[in-house]
């Protein structure tokens, strides 16, 4: 190519962009231009490599057009040759999948079990409990949870620092005093060892809290819940999920302006584009008819 592509994609990483599945599926297009001597991408030359493995799925062979697009669209601010594949060219043949709504008797029966049961030894009940309570009223991400160290809570401002998150981004949450008094009760009674370089959660033996042991715990907690038609089992992510429906419903019953404060919430999650905010809304109802009301 007219330049270093590999340069360009360490240049992207350098950003925030981590480019994990994405950064192996670029290096191989990449691989395959320099084959064929392309000086620039094209959509013929795109189509090409996305289609080379045979009998796979098509949302598969979406995501790999998606990883070119997503590079193509960079490649053309340095080169206007490149040209960007259309995000039709390819069928998805992939839907998301809708959400599991946690309603407050569903939320609160999963934090009492998650106290009561004391046959997982793995992770201690008190550590569960914290756990889904930050994924409900914070709205983290279960691998923010996991990362998180001593150091990332400020117990005197309340104050929670959620470091390498997804994209790189750094963010600062603000607790509610309540959520303060439950961090800071975890860290008394924590096994892990008190200091700031250590994890804040961590498992019976002391260690680092892995996704396997506290999924696992999840699962056995959340297998009472009832099924919900049409929509998934229970998943970390759908506490997420509450926390931005709760938070919208909220704005919508107090009469705020949603669009005006609809950026604060994405900021707030960590998300880098609006469109992946508005998903909360198209996925429930009510919310639909609170746009609805206020339009």
């Amino acid at each position: 190519m007219v330049f270093d592509s590999c340069t360009t994609l360490a240049m992207r990483r350098s950003f925030g962009f981590q480019f994990q599945s994405a950064g192996t599926a670029l290096l191989s297009f990449i691989e395959y231009m320099e084959k064929r001597k392309a000086p620039y991408i094209t959509n013929e030359l795109a189509l090409s490599w996305v289609t080379i493995p045979r009998n796979t799925k098509a949302s598969h062979l979406a995501n790999r057009l998606g990883f070119v697009r997503g590079f193509a669209k960079y490649c053309r601010s340095i080169d206007q040759r490149s040209q960007i594949p259309p995000s039709g060219l390819l069928a998805s043949g992939k839907l998301r999948s809708s959400p599991y709504f946690f309603n407050d008797a569903d939320l609160e029966h999963l934090l009492q079990r998650s106290l009561a049961q004391t046959d997982y030894t793995l992770v201690a009940s008190s550590t569960t409990y914290c756990i889904l309570s930050l994924l409900s009223v914070i709205g983290l991400r279960i691998s923010e949870v996991l990362r998180l160290n001593v150091s990332d809570f400020d117990t005197e401002q309340g104050i929670l620092c959620i470091q390498n998150s997804k994209f790189g981004k750094l963010r600062l949450i603000l607790l509610h005093q309540s959520c303060t008094d439950l961090l800071t009760q975890h860290l008394s009674s924590s096994t892990c060892a008190k200091h700031e370089t250590v994890p804040l959660f961590c498992n019976t033996s002391g260690k680092r809290l892995s996704y396997d042991n506290i999924y696992c715990r999840f699962r056995r907690l959340s297998r009472h819940l009832p099924d919900q038609p049409g929509r998934r089992r229970p998943r970390f992510h759908d506490l997420r999920h509450r926390f931005s429906i709760k938070t919208l419903l909220n704005w919508y019953s107090e009469g705020a302006d949603v669009q005006q404060l609809l950026p604060i919430l994405l900021t707030y999650m960590g998300h880098v584009e609006v469109r992946d905010t508005y998903w909360y809304i198209s996925a429930c109802p009510e919310l639909m008819e609170g746009r609805k009301t206020t339009s």
